[in-house]
């Protein structure tokens, strides 16, 4: 059970979809100013709680990103030594096997292990490659979501 206010970790679903993607069509490194339009205002300032729960709840997701960032470059690290050992397997086995290059099934099974062992590399490449630089950008997205400038206002916003 979460020991934090609820303020504190959650933001409606609506309002974090919008956030996002308005906030993920620019640069990693952008400030940001969120306004929010209330229909009525509260007696008492609501511009504190507010900013700090949109300020909270996008530093938690500046940390859930960091963490999984790391987790996927220990995945990426696993993945790479097995890939690797794999295909050094994969080519000594081959390398035993051209020794009966006369016989067509042993071409085949020899030229099967290669690329069995290229293809143990996939994930690895996948990894380091591509998956990990969007999930950074996100991460710096949120960091910079959580220290946004944060204004409440009455009425609806113009279209």
């Amino acid at each position: 059970m979460d020991p934090t206010p609820f303020f504190e970790r959650d933001l409606d679903a609506d309002a974090e979809e919008y956030i996002e993607s308005w906030a993920l069509e620019y640069p990693g490194d952008s400030r940001f100013r969120i306004i929010v339009h209330l229909g009525e205002m509260p007696n008492e300032d609501p511009v504190p709680i507010v900013a700090t729960g949109i300020h909270n709840y996008f530093n938690y997701k500046a940390v859930l990103a960091k963490r999984h960032v790391r987790t996927l470059l220990v995945e990426g690290r696993t993945a790479l030594l097995i890939g690797l050992t794999f295909l050094a397997l994969c080519t000594l086995v081959a390398d035993v096997l051209a020794a009966f290059e006369g016989h067509t099934l042993m071409k085949v099974l020899k030229e099967s292990l290669i690329i069995g062992g290229w293809v143990a590399m996939w994930r690895p490449m996948q990894i380091f490659l591509y998956e990990w630089w969007p999930l950074v950008r996100r991460q710096r997205i949120y960091r910079r979501l959580g220290h946004a400038l944060v204004h409440v206002t009455q009425g609806t916003p113009p279209s």
